[in-house]
């Protein structure tokens, strides 16, 4: 099982494993004594060997803080901490280690992460972080934060992968400050005052602020509160029943917010090698080492009678800067950040305790607060203050923006240029100078204190226009293609529509994102398929400042199954679609949430224990969809009834499909006659293609190419072939290939089997059923766009070829040695029969 711990040490879970590999080391020889464990990562190898050297706490050289998410609305507020010794984050939201991916910070790296609160936009990210920390081998990671970090890594439990052994500690504030070779760390609890109208919170529909009972007045059919109250009927039969609601909405408490103050160790002043030498000291004797040790620890020394004093041969020391890492998330914790003592210490103008940077996550309402100034002002001119929210307009994916725009070029209807959300608030007018948060932007602290902007990002579309003019050929099958689409009949329905968010698999990539399918069936509804993390973040970005309304548009959302690419972002959509709900003054509707059963758990520890969910969702388990299914239950009745009528169907189906268990596909017929069926992850599979006859688009997995059916068996995934054959046998009339692996990052190699009927997906690409002839004509422009790409996949796939060849001959080789080995010996054996056969005649006839 995962290990759930406090931290009493950043590296504690290693120390056994890393003193062992010491200890054989010594044994072993001095020639040993270099050799890392194969299991621990390289630069936690790097750490201990230093510290057992005694170099520990020396302080760092370099340390700067660098911002990876602006806090946008469609990517949050996070910021990286960078020193040679050691890696930090501030905050996870969705998007975050899609941010890191793109732009090379390194996460294998990271040795701790600080969360300020529990709320999904500073939460989001974390469960695909910790799979991917896992797979790069980190065995432990050290979580600082509100004591409902601990109830949320327990609820992400229940996630299923190989997050086993996974050592997540969690250091709380009333545990010592934490400290490694880079800084200590002090966490200041922040106690909020709740507002009488909290309306861009994300609360439920009815709640308190204090999370307590919702009014009980609203408890129609499909209401918030029915909602909330069915999923918690039915979840009591899974689990004892709580102690009252009193009890859970102290454990989700939402008034309690982490500040982190961050103190970087002293830096010793640099001995001066030259001015020594002129005066005399032995320089490069070993008499002078005592001398350059007592004078960096500012003790004065006597040589040869003469005393020396550290100011005469060393520069001056760095005592270490201070920067504080605040999240004011309204107006109710203004006066507990005002009031707190700690900052108040730092606000006093002693140069020990000057803060350097104050990074400020809070709204425009907090900045404009003449409270909040004037704390902001107590801190002095020698501070800096960088701020992010959502004032900020910063691109966060430039990758994406640039294969996008690229794209354009080839199809402006089916990929549509994308945009950005700005916040309509007006921006504060502080009263001191601040800096406003942009992807990349770096504030360093050592080796000396600058702002540094060459690696912000910047998205020029002309850059990105040239390039892809500049390449071979592209500009002629650009032309090609759209000659020939001149013939192609321009009466395109519009709708139903297919906006694909998300067609990467695993993990979020910088070209794409994870599983999510938006199908539009008219111009007011819309059905999520699957929604990866940062599946609202690809809305924001492909629908801009409509997204609000979008969000309003989506009804249901179907989740083929329990693997975190398919469903972490599901959260973040019913926290938005309520936000969108408020500001467009519109009525709130739950949505229908078709998944299997296997969620509740996990949805109903989320809302007990961190933020109220459950009010925004009517729950439909994929098992009651199937075909045949004779225990749906009258509830579940009136809902799918409810939901087929919301989309004008006919009918909406699942079957289950050859991946993990209770993994399913589904298949959704509109009245008018248009059938969509999405395959959600799977092998090839019969029941697929049953539930799929005759279908007019199939959207289906195609994780791995052609040759790779074993890899593709292992990981109960289908091949682009595969893909094709089952759309073939159920008649389909087209077909969408997604899900690619990351390792076709751009585009994915073509088979054999590519037809007039079939199409590769791309994020944020839109199609019609009227697209259908035009898609198979955009092929050579997009082979042009990608040559390169293309030509290293087929390189990489010749040499996979090439080392099969060998294995296989090697193994053949191996067999007739063997066949060699045994015939001599078999002539032996039938010899030495035939000798005792006639022995044994010879004795018969005497």
């Amino acid at each position: 099982m995962w290990a759930l711990s406090r931290a009493p040490s950043p590296v504690c879970g290693l120390a056994r494993r890393l003193a062992a590999g010491r200890a054989v080391a010594m044994a072993e020889g001095s020639s040993a004594a270099a050799r890392r464990p194969k299991d621990v990562p390289r630069h936690v190898w790097a750490r201990e060997r230093r510290r057992s050297a005694g170099t520990g706490l020396a302080g760092p050289n370099t340390v700067y803080v660098q911002v990876v998410a602006a806090g946008n609305r469609d990517a949050g507020a996070a910021v990286y901490v960078f020193s040679e010794f050691n890696r930090y984050l501030f905050n996870c939201g969705e998007g975050t280690q899609r941010a890191m991916q793109e732009h090379k910070l390194k996460i294998s790296h990271l040795d701790s992460i600080f969360l300020s609160r529990v709320a999904w936009a500073n939460v989001g990210g974390l469960p695909g972080m910790i799979l991917t920390l896992k797979a790069m081998g980190l065995q432990r990671c050290v979580f600082l934060g509100p004591p409902k970090l601990q109830n949320y890594l327990k609820a992400i439990r229940l996630f299923p992968g190989p997050l086993k052994r996974m050592d997540l500690a969690v250091q709380l504030h009333t545990e010592p400050e934490y400290k490694d070779e880079t800084m200590t760390v002090y966490q200041i609890p922040l106690t909020g005052k709740p507002l009488a109208a909290e309306s861009t919170l994300p609360q439920s529909p009815g709640a308190s602020t204090q999370g307590g009972n919702s009014p009980k007045g609203d408890t129609g059919p499909g209401s918030p509160r029915a909602a909330q109250q069915s999923l918690e009927e039915g979840k009591e039969k899974e689990s004892p029943k709580k102690t009252g609601d009193e009890q859970k909405c102290a454990s989700r408490h939402p008034d309690l917010v982490m500040a982190f103050l961050c103190k970087i160790h002293p830096k010793k002043g640099k001995f001066l090698a030259a001015k020594a030498q002129e005066m005399g000291l032995p320089v490069g004797t070993p008499a002078i080492l005592p001398i350059i040790t007592a004078l960096k620890n500012g003790e004065s020394v006597t040589f040869e009678g003469r005393e020396l004093s550290p100011e005469e041969l060393c520069t001056p020391a760095d005592p270490g800067p201070v920067f504080i890492v605040l999240e004011c998330p309204h107006e109710g914790f203004v006066d507990a950040v005002c009031e707190n003592k700690t900052f108040q210490r730092y606000q006093e103008g002693l140069p020990e305790n000057r803060v350097a940077l104050v990074i400020h996550m809070t709204p425009e309402s907090v900045l404009r607060d003449s409270r909040y100034q004037q704390w902001l002002e107590r801190f002095g001119p020698g501070t800096q203050h960088l701020v992010l929210n959502e004032s900020s307009s910063a691109v966060h994916n430039p990758r994406s923006y640039k294969i996008q725009t690229q794209l354009n070029l080839i199809h402006p209807e089916i990929f549509p240029l994308l945009t950005t959300y700005r916040s309509k608030e007006e921006e504060a007018v502080c009263s001191v100078p601040i800096v406003r948060g942009e992807c990349l932007l770096k504030y360093h602290f050592r080796p000396q204190q600058e702002w540094q902007r060459d690696a912000v990002t910047v998205c020029d579309s002309d850059a990105f226009v040239s390039e892809a003019l500049d390449l071979p050929d592209f500009q002629a099958r650009v032309k090609e293609c759209k000659e020939s689409l001149s013939a192609v009949p321009g009466n395109v329905s519009a709708y139903p529509e297919i906006v694909f968010l998300g067609t990467g698999s695993a993990i979020p990539m910088k070209i794409r994102n994870v599983s999510s399918t938006l199908v539009n069936t008219s111009s007011t509804r819309s059905l999520l398929l699957d929604c990866g993390e940062g599946t609202f973040g690809q809305l924001c970005r492909h629908y801009g400042e409509q997204v609000d309304q979008v969000l309003c548009n989506i009804v249901a959302v179907f989740v083929s199954h329990m693997h975190t690419d398919h469903h972490s972002g599901l959260v973040n959509i019913l926290m938005e679609r309520r936000r969108a709900f408020a500001a467009l003054g519109q009525a709130f509707s739950p949505l229908f949430l078709v998944a299997p059963e296997q969620i509740l758990p996990w949805l109903h520890e989320y809302h007990n224990h961190c933020e109220e969910i459950l009010g925004d969702i009517k729950m439909i388990t994929s098992q009651s969809l199937v075909k045949g299914c004779e225990n749906i239950k009258p509830k579940a009745k009136w809902f799918v009834s409810s939901l087929l009528e919301s989309y004008d169907l006919a009918e909406f189906q699942t079957c289950e499909v050859q991946h993990c268990k209770n993994a399913f596909a589904c298949s959704m017929i509109h009245k008018s006659g248009w059938k969509v069926v999405y395959s959600g992850d799977t092998m090839p599979c019969t029941a697929l293609v049953q539930m799929g006859k005759n279908a007019t688009l199939l959207i289906h997995e195609a994780t791995l190419e052609d040759g790779m059916e074993k890899e593709a068996i292992e990981k109960t995934h289908s091949t682009t072939s595969q893909a094709i054959q089952t759309g073939m046998k159920m008649n389909a009339e087209f077909i969408m290939l997604n899900h690619f692996s990351q390792r076709y990052a751009k585009i994915p190699l073509f088979s054999e089997d590519f037809s007039e009927k079939v199409g590769i997906a791309f994020d944020h690409m839109r199609v019609r059923f009227g697209d259908f002839p035009t898609i198979p004509k955009l092929i050579p422009a997009l082979k042009a766009l990608f040559a390169d790409d293309i030509v290293e996949m087929e390189e990489r796939k010749e040499k996979r070829e090439m080392r099969l060849l060998k294995e296989a001959a090697l193994a053949l080789d191996k067999l007739a040695d063997g066949e060699n080995k045994e015939a001599p010996c078999q002539k032996r054996k039938q010899a030495k029969n035939h000798q005792e056969l006639s022995n044994k005649k010879l004795k018969t006839v005497n």
